[in-house]
């Protein structure tokens, strides 16, 4: 691989204009939709089949430019009127008012159904659209926006396994050392770094927008009033507004990490705003996040990209915690190795319970635990591999964890699905 870095960036570090995981549902339906020559509303019908990790985070989570829209149905509906597939994590971008209520008149009419395949571990949407005498399939798996199969009146229209160029740098990243994955972040080039730079200035500018909706990151400000030393209480509400604002859907991108937006807030804005309020230099500000996004993104290839796990508190957490320390430290591995070791000890075990307004305080959990993390592991402080699921080292310690959320916690998701489905039960 000639350059990992720029293939983590390029896969998982981009602007999300929402949730992602509606996105994705919104651009596997407009795949879909795409194929017909003109759509009748009158005679649409739409299968959505999905993994458990999608449906979870697409449940209760608001769409940008519409109004208390919620979840996975209007995201589909709108994705298959709008049939823009090249707008990807910019599609509701597209939406308007005769679109969201031709939308909500699919759904009232019983016209669009969702259902979760718990044999899927990875990401997967399968979108079967029918309209009249025509049908169209398409399917997005792996990835968020990687189609492997496209198919109309059951004619292959194109299929692929699975995208290769994806599949190789994330086999690679999982047999670096720390070391290695250090070294990733030092050689970051300067248009990787301007890239990077990018993703501040979006994150920051939402999460000042998040302040207007009087949540999480607003009243964490008002706190501020009551504490003698508020820089961490300030992260933490710049970092709650964000995603305060992206919860409830408001029109401006985030930019992600791990292909996950409330995951870029953690992993850019602690970082950054650390190292400005302890005036570190800008260049090493920026690989600091560099290495963020690749710790990340090494996690994420061990515990999937929709694990039962908060990706927030893990993987984003200890990007985090490993950039503090790169800052003040960025030849000492033991350090940061530490200070991952400490955040995983910490939180280790915090549950995804879909995308929604509280990720807000798992942020703001995960924010904590990195600072504190981080500084302990400074001090010499550093959970060692007799505690729980710490390892010899840090590729072990990741395989632990990843174990215990892919096997331990197996049956999550389907609890907090059928959770979910019995207050969708309630409601009706």
């Amino acid at each position: 691989m000639k350059n990992l870095l720029s293939e983590i960036l390029k896969n998982e570090v981009y602007p999300a204009l929402g949730c992602t995981e509606p996105i994705a549902v919104a651009y596997t339906c407009a795949s879909a939709s795409k194929l017909f020559k003109k759509i009748d509303i009158e005679k649409l019908k739409i299968l959505i089949n999905m993994d458990p990790g999608t449906y979870k985070n697409g449940y209760a989570v608001s769409i940008p430019n519409l109004k208390n829209e919620k979840g996975n149905l209007i995201a589909a509906a709108l994705g298959t009127l709008i049939a823009k597939p090249e707008l990807k994590y910019n599609i509701f971008s597209k939406t308007n008012k005769d679109l969201i209520e031709k939308a909500k008149k699919i759904i009232k009419e019983n016209r669009i159904k969702l259902n979760v395949d718990y044999t899927k571990k990875d990401i997967y949407i399968e979108a079967i659209i029918e309209n009249g005498s025509n049908t169209s399939l398409c399917i997005v798996s792996k990835s968020h926006f990687e189609i492997s199969l496209l198919m109309f009146n059951g004619k292959i229209i194109s299929s692929t396994k699975s995208k290769e160029r994806n599949t190789d740098y994330k086999e690679i990243i999982k047999n670096l050392t720390l070391e290695e994955l250090v070294k990733l972040a030092n050689n970051a080039t300067k248009e990787e770094l301007n890239y990077i730079k990018k993703g501040i200035d979006m994150n920051l500018k939402i999460a000042e927008k998040g302040f207007d909706l009087k949540k999480t990151g607003y009243y964490l400000r008002k706190m501020m009033n009551f504490e003698k030393d508020s820089l961490i209480l300030e992260i933490k509400s710049i970092a709650a507004s964000a995603t305060d604002a992206r919860m409830a859907g408001y029109p401006l991108p985030v930019m992600s990490s791990g292909q996950s937006g409330n995951q870029g807030v953690v992993a850019i804005i602690l970082p950054y705003l650390y190292g400005k309020k302890n005036s570190i230099d800008e260049e090493r500000i920026l690989k600091s996040i560099a290495l963020s996004h690749i710790i990340n993104s090494y996690i994420k290839s061990y515990t999937g990209e929709l694990a039962p796990i908060c990706g927030c508190a893990i993987s984003s957490g200890a990007g985090a915690a490993a950039a503090i320390v790169y800052q003040n430290y960025p030849d000492d591995i033991k350090k940061i190795e530490g200070a991952i070791f400490n955040v995983i000890a910490d939180i280790g075990g915090l549950i995804c319970d879909g995308a929604k307004e509280s990720c807000s305080l798992k942020v703001v959990s995960s924010i904590d635990s990195a600072i504190k993390a981080s500084f302990l592991s400074e001090n010499g402080i550093i959970i060692n591999s007799s505690n729980g699921f710490i390892g010899k080292n840090f590729q072990e310690t990741i395989k632990n964890i990843a174990r215990i959320s892919t096997i331990g916690m197996a049956s999550v998701d389907s609890i907090i699905i059928e959770t979910m489905q019995n207050k969708l039960k309630c409601m009706n």
